[in-house]
């Protein structure tokens, strides 16, 4: 009988030990999250293409340097008396009899196989390309800013998505919690109805509060989902399931002067960064328009083998030069040039106006910060008040000295009281998240302040 008896413990114990195991996963940490986000959001590899396609323009931009050399093989034939009188010239097979005037005015049709190997180099162009490649490097310098703007939208967009997650818990704790108190409240006016202590009106009332409070777990599980489904979209991953994560709680967060946040603005904004490095670039693509009207100095070569047959010989010849250009009539490069000054103006006048609303987003999110502050240390001290209240209210009803309806509305004020508060500690922690993201310094490090 024993025999029977220890597999079904055994399997129990088994059981029981993995539930608590699965039970004690670790919580999903905010950087955890962050470290997902980056590595899975489709923005981040949006933006990490833009990073390649810059370096390789800044690649091809570099290639102007280098000699260009072709290789074509070439076959023909024909009985054209130009094309046979030269193919034979650089065949080496002209002859004597070639020169009667029936063989040059009716030749025979004549097949010529060339190989040739060309090339040539740009040796100045009044530093034109140099223009150029500055200008491509400095457009890659701007996509590799504008990639750590994109990841600080991204993890901002983790911050405030993980921590409604949190928020939308306690609203839950908060709603489950006077879901159970409404519930005991109204056994215990059931039970004084029942004594002849309290008229069927206050069971009602409690009765209908009872409901009220149902309906607020339903909405604040719903609002649980929601915040689930957009901590998915920020992070990027779709089937991430819902797991435990670290309860919210108050922070309190350096502060420092509106100006000195300025300041950091305008050196640690990565957008900021990324928009001046393309205004750079644009004015090295004036410079190089201007180059353009300067002289132009190249250098050639070729060598040419002509066949008669692909395996036969023949002849070879070569020739190499240097040639010097000056465009006469630089109608196109006049337009040119003042379609690129047009954009370095449009670019410059961008850059003043963003600089402008950086300090406007700076500004704002220091003091939504400051009435952070203010509004979290208002709920701290009317959930106490609320709190003491409703105690009393409590002790007046069982005494026979308060109606059920004072007592209602104590509840609904310290209820209230604590989702003011948790409001409030979301709002500090969003806002101090918001002015690190106006300053260009949320980074995944500076996050770990937030948790």
């Amino acid at each position: 009988m024993k025999l029977l008896i220890f597999p079904a413990k055994l399997v129990a114990m088994v059981c029981f030990a993995l539930a608590v195991m699965a039970g004690a996963q670790e919580p999903l940490t905010l950087h955890q999250a962050i470290q997902q986000a980056l590595g899975h959001n489709p923005e981040g590899r949006v933006s990490g293409a833009g990073i390649r396609e810059a370096t390789a323009s800044a690649s091809l931009a570099r290639t102007a340097l280098l000699p260009q050399v072709s290789f074509t093989e070439d076959i023909s034939r024909g009985d054209d008396p130009v094309y046979v009188f030269g193919s034979k010239l650089r065949q080496n097979q002209f002859a004597q009899s070639d020169l009667s005037l029936n063989a040059l005015n009716r030749p025979e049709p004549l097949g010529n196989f060339a190989t040739r190997l060309s090339g040539s180099w740009v040796a100045f162009d009044s530093f034109k390309t140099q223009k150029d490649i500055h200008g491509a490097d400095l457009m890659k310098q701007s996509a590799l800013s504008s990639d750590k703007a994109v990841n600080q939208k991204i993890v901002f967009d983790v911050v405030e998505a993980y921590q409604s997650v949190l928020y939308a818990e306690r609203q839950l704790e908060i709603a489950q919690h006077e879901q159970d108190t409404a519930e005991a409240l109204f056994a215990s006016v059931n039970d004084h109805v029942k004594a002849g202590l309290a008229v069927e009106s206050d069971r009602m009332s409690a009765q209908v509060d009872v409901a009220s409070r149902k309906q607020r777990v339903i909405e604040a599980q719903g609002g649980l989902e929601i915040a689930w489904a957009q901590l998915r979209l920020a992070m990027g991953v779709t089937d991430l399931q819902v797991t435990k994560l670290r309860p919210i709680e108050e922070h309190s967060f350096p502060q420092n002067a509106l100006e000195q946040e300025l300041e950091v603005a305008q050196k640690r904004r990565p957008d900021l960064a990324s928009l001046n490095q393309a205004r750079n670039a644009q004015a090295a693509a004036v410079s190089s328009a201007k180059m353009g009207f300067g002289p132009r100095v190249s250098a050639y070569g070729n060598w040419e083998q002509d066949r008669p047959a692909f395996a036969g010989s023949g002849g070879s010849n070569w020739v190499a030069g240097v040639q010097i250009g000056i465009d006469l009539t630089p109608f196109r490069k006049r337009a040119q040039l003042a379609k690129e000054t047009a954009t370095k103006e449009r670019t410059d006048a961008q850059f003043a106006a963003y600089q402008q609303h950086v300090r406007l987003e700076v500004s704002q999110a220091h003091i939504q910060r400051q009435t952070a502050q203010l509004s979290l240390a208002t709920a701290r001290a009317a959930i106490d008040q609320a709190t003491e209240s409703l105690r009393i209210l409590r002790n007046r009803y069982g005494a026979g000295l308060a109606t059920i309806t004072d007592l209602l509305r104590a509840e609904d004020a310290e209820r209230e009281s604590q989702s003011n508060y948790w409001r409030a500690v979301y709002g500090n922690t969003m806002a101090y998240a918001q002015l690190l993201f106006a300053t260009g310094t949320l980074t995944p490090d500076a996050a770990e302040e937030l948790q």
